[in-house]
């Protein structure tokens, strides 16, 4: 596995190209993914890590590998869908929204998991987008035999990674906002030659976090309601909780709310119910992966209160007997995406229905 990685210091260098995104949401083909967008922009760009390593392109990639869903995602929505020639990690059917759930299921599937090395570095890929370093099992050496530098470098596939999930582990500061989502989305536009539709996704997420920051600034900080990410998924009997490092605690934060395992650094941790009892949580999100339609999600989210409503470590939760549960998607709320604005929306009208519409 390379040892430089993505990191929250992570920069474009394009000269005068790389700017801040404004406006609204973007037209309407940019939001959902529109395929074949024109290639356009300057090159060379030059992708810097937060190490100092640079990965100079001198055109648009054209063949694309993606280790997961996460980026598989954001080219979509970049309109560069057709540009993948497989994934790893793909999604389940129905995980991703409206016309973006079609083309994603159109990608050849090169693993379930992490694709094999021989499969990828034979695949005729250009580039390889990589979500996985520093991700727990999925990373370093949990990665098994993953292709060194040199041997992407003789397949001629550039290698990069999303530094908003890649190095969340070993970030040193708390993920409190969406700028590592909002500059791979930006670097990703460079490299793929469609900057002006990154500034347009970029644009639209800021529009709408920016709308909740503005209805619920006056609450204080010890006045917002604390709350419980249930992983659901990841099993019942050791709770695994999402800790300041995961792109979910920004999302929390940005929603105005209190994550109660913002004191644990990293991205994942397994914890014992008791540490959620004595946290006693005002909220707590039923986090389940989507399983293809609304009819089996809702009989997942139901599967999950049940649990928490009968169990006796957690019926007697301050949120539980209150009815405090919000049926929002795991997929959303932790893997990096444009949908992470969205889903800040979604808690924040749940938790401020009169500040927040």
């Amino acid at each position: 596995m390379r040892s430089r990685m993505w990191g929250g210091t992570a920069a474009v260098v394009l000269g005068g190209l790389l700017v801040a995104g404004c406006g609204g949401g973007g037209r309407q083909d940019a939001a959902d993914g529109g395929a074949g967008a024109a290639v356009s922009g300057g090159y060379p760009v030059t992708v810097t890590d937060c190490a100092g390593a640079a990965t100079t392109f001198a055109k648009a990639p054209r063949r694309i590998v993606t280790s997961n869903a996460s980026g598989l995602e954001l080219l979509l929505r970049l309109g560069v869908g057709d540009r993948v020639i497989g994934t790893g990690f793909p999604p389940g059917k129905g995980t991703l929204p409206g016309p973006l759930d079609a083309r994603a299921q159109k990608v050849k599937v090169l693993s379930r998991s992490v694709i094999p090395k021989e499969k990828l570095l034979g695949s005729g890929a250009d580039l390889y987008l990589d979500t996985f370093a520093a991700m727990g099992g999925m990373g370093g050496g949990g990665m098994g035999d993953a292709p060194t530098e040199d041997e992407f470098k003789a397949a001629g596939i550039k290698h990069l990674y999303l530094k908003s999930t890649a190095c969340a582990a070993r970030s040193t500061k708390p993920v409190t906002d969406l700028s590592a989502v909002e500059s791979d989305i930006t670097s990703l536009g460079a490299v793929t030659g469609t900057s002006a539709r990154a500034r347009e996704l970029v644009a639209g997420m800021r529009a709408k976090v920016d709308a909740v920051r503005k209805a619920i600034g006056g609450t204080a900080p010890s006045e917002r309601p604390t709350y419980f990410f249930f992983d659901y998924d990841a099993g019942t009997k050791q709770p695994t909780v999402v800790c300041d490092r995961q792109v979910a605690n920004a999302v929390i934060t940005l929603a105005g709310a209190r994550n109660v395992f913002a004191d644990c650094h990293g991205d994942y941790r397994q914890t014992d119910w008791e540490d959620v009892i004595a946290k006693n949580p005002d909220w707590i999100q039923l986090g389940v992966r989507d399983r293809g339609s609304a009819a089996a999600n809702d009989r997942a989210f139901d599967e999950a209160e049940q649990w928490l409503r009968s169990n006796p470590a957690t019926k007697g939760l301050k949120a539980v007997k209150a009815g405090h549960f919000l049926r929002i998607g795991s997929e959303r709320t932790t893997i990096a995406g444009v949908q992470n604005a969205d889903t800040v929306r979604e808690i924040a009208r749940t938790l401020y229905p009169r500040k927040v519409r």
